[in-house]
């Protein structure tokens, strides 16, 4: 898991991953009193949930699914759960572009779609935003991540979201990154839940928008 390790230091990931910290702060503020239903996929070790919850007034409130395909990551992410005595906190290995990852968790009032639109097709972007309203309850929350680097896709998303029934709450371009961090609210009533649903596949790393710059510098080092 090289690439995990780029949320040490200060690089693009650790500058993003504050933001998306402080915005489901704020998304977990806004809840009603109640339980609070979070759902995170390809969460990786959950460091942006479990990083929030363990100082966060509402943590007992919130009951967590956190899906990804790395049994490291998900190991991992467990033993920090369990050392924060964050029991409601569980960890699915499972793959997060089918909705049957999210039965059983649905409808969360909390989704973290982060680290996966840079990651796979344009038309799975937009079929993962029309998809989300059937794993949301009324009023959720989305957070949501994306490159900017041209042909910057961003515009484009906010509008798929503001078409599948989403209100913008933010949308925070990393300052000195690509990175950007968008935050929407559903405003139309909840789709139902259907499982088997495919709502994206990531591509092969020589294909993924976030990679392909990273991509034709190797080359253009190659050339010389």
């Amino acid at each position: 898991m090289r690439w995990h390790r780029q949320y040490a230091g200060r690089g693009l990931l650790a500058r993003r991953l504050v933001m998306v910290q402080r915005r489901l702060g704020e998304a977990l503020d806004h809840q009603p009193p109640g339980p609070i239903r979070v759902l995170s996929l390809c969460s990786g070790d959950g460091r942006d949930l479990l990083g929030v919850l363990r100082c966060h007034p509402r943590a007992g409130d919130v009951q967590a699914r956190l899906v990804d395909l790395s049994p490291t990551l998900v190991n991992r992410g467990r033993r920090r759960a369990q050392a924060l005595g964050l029991h409601q906190v569980r960890f699915r290995r499972a793959d997060a572009g089918s909705t049957t990852a999210a039965d059983g968790a649905v409808p969360a009032d909390i989704v973290l779609a982060c680290g996966i639109f840079g990651n796979v097709s344009d038309a799975d972007v937009r079929i993962t935003v029309e998809t989300l309203p059937s794993l949301c309850a009324r009023h959720a929350t989305v957070l949501w991540t994306r490159g900017r680097r041209a042909p910057d896709l961003t515009p484009t998303i906010r509008g798929w979201f503001r078409g599948a029934g989403f209100t913008e709450v933010a949308f925070d371009p990393i300052p000195g990154t690509s990175a950007s961090v968008g935050t929407a609210r559903l405003k139309r009533r909840p789709a139902a839940f259907r499982p088997g649903v495919r709502m994206f596949t990531f591509l092969p790393p020589d294909e993924r928008p976030m990679g392909r710059r990273r991509t034709r510098k190797t080359v253009a080092r190659s050339a010389r």
